[in-house]
């Protein structure tokens, strides 16, 4: 069949990047179970099992990623097993190593292993993509660090940010995301040499009895992975509580993706910031004027994908059975990798975005001047009480106009003029100087810019500076 005549998923037609394809692919899945049945034989021959021999071991070595798909796919057919296919395969071009490939293990050694093995690097890609993402808006931050503008609550005006600030907000919590994720790649343990149902029986028959023997086993087949660590029992899988662990992370990566991509949206909504648009591209069939944010739009509808799986897996974990069942393989093949993938895609929107964000000051001005004087009539009160006024009388004669002023907005004024109303007002005991400083957006701002400064100074810049210059994949996202 041709790619055009048979379902392929969006993710990996459309989206995900090379080196996330790359990984979750059957040639690295399967050149790692290469990988693991040699680990497992070095270490038996070096721990003296006679039956593993050097020649063998040549041959498999040289035989680590040359996988014939066809005669795999054919023996599959034959044995309606996945790893004994395999193990058939990888004898076919090792035949002196044939009679010791998968020696004393069950298919969890392979498939588990992998699995672990093939999440950390997911996880490692991800936090490469993470840092480009933190470059981007780090830049982004820096540059309109002290541009005052509205904040809101409840998705109301207010008070004042500024424009560098909220972007600080969405890099803390990819900060976040990115502690978690390396606590998880620091701790993942791989599930070990642990026989068919995690009790290492096989192993303790093959060195005649001798514990130790079966202990040394499993830290050099582990050690020899690139594993500090090894989960201390297991059923005959490891607990799919990792799985769940690890989703968690992912998940929440695209959670914080989230959050930036509909602040993004509603931001464009209203004019003050936009997403990079490109010269010939298309926002409608129909109303040719439009400019969407497709990109931010997409990464919501990725991410509620993602997040979706993370429930999946702890479902799954919840519903093995003692030292394993079957049900967890067919849902496991689709939720691991589509979770990774997932959030590679959305990754890579994110840093398209964040590298290209357009802002328009002029319209954040505008809609700031519609609400700061709003704003800043609890320290008109104060000036007001201090040039020797009553409290009471002030906050009612400012409470009239500023209603006066939210109607006639309301009605179509072209702008808001509480402070005309107020200077106009010589009982409200406000001077020209005092609705001018009244006036001025900085005032209200806090300490948003050097919030800015600080947490790139102290956060963000440390990371950047101990990570690599360039994500793995500058692929440009996908429509």
């Amino acid at each position: 069949m041709s790619d055009a005549t048979r379902y392929t998923s969006p993710l990996a037609q459309r989206y995900a990047s090379r080196a996330m394809l790359a990984l979750w692919s059957p040639q690295e899945r399967h050149a790692l179970w290469r990988r693991l049945w040699l680990a497992l034989a070095e270490a038996q021959h070096e721990l003296g099992v006679t039956a593993v021999t050097n020649e063998g071991l040549a041959q498999m070595r040289a035989h680590l990623d040359d996988i014939d798909f066809d005669a795999a796919a054919a023996f599959e057919r034959r044995f309606r097993h996945d790893v004994m296919a395999h193990v058939h395969t990888f004898g076919a071009v090792a035949p002196k190593a044939r009679a010791f490939i998968h020696l004393g293990a069950t298919s969890a050694f392979v498939t588990d292993n992998a699995d672990l093995m093939l999440m950390r690097r997911g996880l490692e890609l991800l936090r490469v993509e993470i840092i480009a993402v933190l470059r981007a808006l780090s830049a982004f931050a820096e540059q309109w660090r002290d541009e005052p503008t509205l904040a809101y609550t409840h998705l109301q005006p207010a008070q004042l940010t500024t424009v560098g600030k909220r972007a600080a907000l969405w890099m803390q919590d990819l900060v976040l995301d990115l502690a978690d994720l390396d606590h998880r790649v620091a701790s993942l343990p791989l599930r070990g040499v642990k026989g068919t149902t995690g009790t290492q029986a096989s192993f303790l028959d093959l060195f005649d009895g001798d514990h130790d023997k079966v202990r040394q086993l499993e830290r050099l087949v582990v050690r020899r992975l690139g594993f500090d660590h090894v989960l201390p029992v297991t059923g005959q899988t490891y607990s799919r509580k990792l799985d769940a662990q690890v989703l968690s992370v992912v998940a929440g990566i695209a959670a914080s993706a989230a959050k930036f991509a509909g602040d993004v949206r509603v931001l464009q909504s209203f004019g003050e910031i936009e997403e990079p648009f490109e010269t010939e591209q298309v926002g409608s069939s129909a109303m040719a004027y439009k400019r969407n944010p497709m990109r931010a739009e997409r990464i919501s509808s990725l991410s509620r994908f993602v997040v979706s799986l993370e429930e999946n897996a702890n479902l799954t974990h919840s519903a093995q059975f003692f030292e394993r069942t079957l049900d967890d393989s067919a849902n496991r093949r689709l939720v691991i990798p589509e979770s990774f993938l997932a959030v590679d895609a959305i990754l890579l929107l994110m840093a398209n975005i964040a590298g290209g964000l357009e802002v328009h000051p002029a319209r954040i001005r505008r809609r700031v001047a519609d609400e700061l004087p709003f704003m800043a009539t609890e320290a008109l009160i104060v000036q007001s009480v201090r040039a020797g006024g009553d409290r009471q009388a002030a906050h009612e004669r400012i409470r009239q106009h500023s209603l006066a002023a939210a109607q006639a907005l309301k009605d179509g004024a072209a702008h808001n003029d509480l402070f005309e109303r107020l200077g106009a007002d010589a009982d409200a005991g406000l001077s020209p100087n005092d609705l001018r400083e009244a006036g001025n957006p900085a005032r209200y701002v806090g300490r948003a810019p050097r919030q800015v400064d600080e947490f790139l100074r102290d956060v963000v810049k440390p990371i950047l500076a101990a990570a690599p210059a360039a994500a793995p994949d500058a692929e440009e996202p996908r429509v």
